[in-house]
């Protein structure tokens, strides 16, 4: 179904309202409210009046969804024109032409034409925010104040045993073992030895006696 508006005598010359009216032709009456607004020509503002109206019209008059309707087509013509002069050297005068124009908007209900959104767009990532100065400064401040690790602190903390090796720790404790055993082995060696010495001293002194 076909609903219009109309707005005669619009200050603004036909051929400048024409340029506006040829974007907006075909599009979802949403689509084209929103490119008025953002369109940098002064006609754009009557043009989106007009198809406000037109939008206005078809919802009260005709119980259409606003949403169905499409701007099928917008007819500019010529209106009155206001003549007037400028006066310029040697007595002439220049003639002005105030031109006027006749908008018409014709709205029509496509249903199905405008794509809803069924569901929000993903976010696009956003960068991570830059730490301020007096954040990094207690940073510094931080790692300062910690203590350093020592030498004590290094040889207290175990080291992990490697794969196919035996760890560390039973390679020394088994070293020192062996270490205090042949200790153990030479001093009674030479205990054995001195209690021999002293026997022969002995055998030998009360011979001489």
């Amino acid at each position: 179904m076909e609903v219009q508006a109309k707005a005669k005598w619009v200050r603004t010359s036909p051929r400048k309202v024409r340029l506006v009216a040829h974007t907006l032709r075909n599009l979802p009456v949403s689509e084209a409210l929103v490119a008025c607004s953002f369109m940098p020509k002064s006609a754009a503002r009557d043009v989106a009046k007009v198809i406000r109206s037109a939008q206005a019209n078809a919802e009260n008059n005709f119980n259409l969804v606003k949403d169905d309707l499409v701007v099928k087509e917008i007819r500019v013509e010529p209106g009155p024109m206001l003549k007037r002069g400028q006066p310029r050297a040697m007595g002439r005068l220049f003639s002005i032409f105030k031109r006027t124009s006749h908008i018409t908007a014709i709205v029509e209900d496509r249903p199905g034409v405008v794509r809803r959104r069924a569901a929000t767009l993903p976010r696009a990532p956003q960068p991570a925010a830059r730490p301020t100065p007096a954040a990094a400064a207690a940073a510094r401040t931080a790692a300062a104040i910690e203590p350093a690790t020592t030498e004590t602190d290094e040889r207290a903390t175990p080291a992990k045993p490697r794969k196919g090796r035996a760890p560390a720790s039973t390679e020394s404790t088994t070293e020192a073992s062996t270490a205090t055993e042949t200790g153990k082995k030479t001093q009674a060696k030479k205990t054995e030895s001195k209690k021999k010495d002293d026997g022969k001293k002995d055998t030998k002194e009360k011979k001489s006696k």
